[in-house]
């Protein structure tokens, strides 16, 4: 990641049951050629699995993707993830980072992010929704019906 490119700025204000965070990161173009990007990480303590994640390219499109909190939280210290999206941490010493790739169809795309900022704010996300605890809150009878509902079954 480029020394002038700040990599943090302040999470955005959200209500007491979420957490945001905004990262300044690289896409990975090729071996020269780096874009910077920005990356808006939102946690939604009523959907603790998932983090959504906004891709925002200066002039470009934004780009959302649902990714898996664990996979990130476990990305940071080794390979996480199959297929779509995989983070793993970079290998070269003088770099706090990891790479997050992540891949739809025929394309892919490989973003490089600092550690330190993600850490913290996953750190945050885990005391608002612990590890083991995020079905918890899940009432399983009225879930059952919404799922029968939604495909049509009749419910009892």
């Amino acid at each position: 990641m480029s020394a002038d490119q700040p990599a943090v700025q302040a999470p955005r204000s959200a209500p007491h049951d979420h957490l945001g965070l905004i990262l300044g990161i690289e896409r990975v173009l090729d071996v020269h050629a780096r874009q910077a990007v920005r990356a808006e990480f939102l946690f939604d303590s009523k959907s603790p699995l998932v983090v959504c994640v906004e891709f925002l390219v200066e002039g470009g499109p934004r780009v959302l993707w649902r990714i898996g909190r664990d996979l990130l939280q476990q990305g940071l210290y080794s390979m996480s993830g199959l297929g779509d999206v995989q983070m793993w941490p970079s290998p070269l010493e003088d770099r706090a980072t990891v790479w997050l790739q992540l891949a739809s169809g025929d394309m892919a795309a490989l973003f490089e992010l600092p550690v330190a900022p993600l850490a913290e704010w996953l750190g945050h996300t885990y005391e608002l929704v612990p590890a083991g605890r995020e079905l918890a809150g899940i009432d399983w009878d009225v879930a059952t019906a919404d799922l029968l509902r939604a495909y049509g079954t009749p419910s009892d």
